[in-house]
């Protein structure tokens, strides 16, 4: 076929791939939106990746957090610095927000 380069046989083919990748992108879109439609249909369903750690286990850790660095606390429950990071984060968002409807 060659080099497609800026003949109007070029802009022909180079148009007519877009279009097919753009149809078949349009395909994949309606597919999934269908299934997630079917899958909310369902009990059960929960949209997004599965969590790894269960909300005791990472309790459990943040608690060894009053004794502990996060370095060992790592090493420990083998759950990652920045996932402690961020449950701290929003157990300290939800302490605050409780403290404010508690004031109000």
């Amino acid at each position: 076929m060659g080099i497609l380069d800026n003949t109007p046989q070029s802009t022909l083919i180079r148009t007519i791939f877009f279009a097919f990748a753009q149809f078949e992108r349009d395909m994949i879109v309606e597919r999934t939106q269908e299934g997630k439609a079917v899958a909310k249909t369902k009990e059960g369903f929960k949209e997004g990746r599965p969590k790894t750690y269960t909300d005791t286990q990472i309790n459990m850790a943040l608690d060894l957090l009053e004794k502990h660095s996060y370095t060992e606390v790592e090493k420990m429950t083998k759950i990652s610095k920045a996932t402690l990071v961020r449950a701290m984060k929003k157990r300290k968002d939800q302490t605050r927000e409780a403290e404010n409807c508690i004031r109000v």
